[in-house]
């Protein structure tokens, strides 16, 4: 069942369920795609029309942001819980790296998912890496062509929001894979280039306070959440 949170709907399951879930449509034949939104890219949805479209008609829809768990709370539809982009990734690469199924990585600036694929393949043994491309192309004709020759089960989209979810939407099925997963900067993370929050950070839901922290500069971008917040208040069911 999904939860209507300003008009994006989002998956009530737990991670367990969301992996397992994950796990299912890499097995399953055709194209999937699962979006991992946060309160900035519900914002964009509202504004973006076809965003908004491309969101709701993913496969799995995961709450990304302790925010949205938040919002869907004062709407009065709460969520099970969060289920982060990179947990939801990094507990999938754990499922491959046993199971024989492959992976491609898509994105980030020009050597970045060399360098995620490397890591990648050392943190779970047994992984199988299809391929790697960056996100700095374009056109998208050769991109799906070299990700169908590479026989890649599952994809990590990484291109940023609205973009990922809009290409994995029109392209998905051109790649050949069965399941491809919208994942913002994680390539950046896995690459070693960009430290993840401590621990303390993520189990209080404040990754976004030390990505701040980090980089001032992302302030306009942190803006959404408290406007998010406004709007489910505003939209509050009686």
């Amino acid at each position: 069942m999904r939860i209507d949170v300003l008009g994006v709907g989002f998956d009530n399951i737990t991670v367990e369920q969301a992996v397992a879930e994950g796990v299912r449509l890499m097995q399953t034949p055709g194209a999937h795609y699962a979006v991992t939104p946060n309160p900035e890219i519900v914002e964009v949805c509202r504004e973006d029309g076809d965003a908004l479209e491309a969101v709701n008609g993913a496969d799995l829809v995961l709450a990304d942001g302790i925010g949205v768990i938040y919002g869907a709370k004062i709407l009065g539809t709460p969520l099970k819980g969060r289920v982060t982009g990179i947990g939801f990734a990094q507990a999938l690469m754990e499922r491959m790296a046993g199971s024989g199924k492959s992976l491609y990585l898509l994105g980030a600036k020009p050597g970045i998912a060399e360098k995620a694929a490397a890591n990648l393949q050392v943190q779970y043994p047994g992984l199988k890496i299809a391929g790697t491309h960056d996100g700095y192309f374009q056109e998208d004709g050769p991109v799906t062509s070299a990700i169908r020759a590479s026989g890649a089960d599952v994809v990590f989209v990484c291109l940023g929001a609205p973009k990922q979810e809009k290409w994995m939407r029109d392209h998905g099925e051109a790649t050949g894979a069965h399941l491809l997963v919208g994942l913002g900067g994680c390539l950046d993370v896995f690459s070693g280039e960009v430290q993840r929050a401590p621990e303390v950070f993520q189990k209080l839901g404040l990754e976004w306070l030390h990505r701040l922290a980090k980089n001032p500069s992302r302030i306009g971008r942190m803006m959404k959440l408290p406007l998010f917040l406004v709007h489910a208040a505003g939209g509050k069911r009686k």
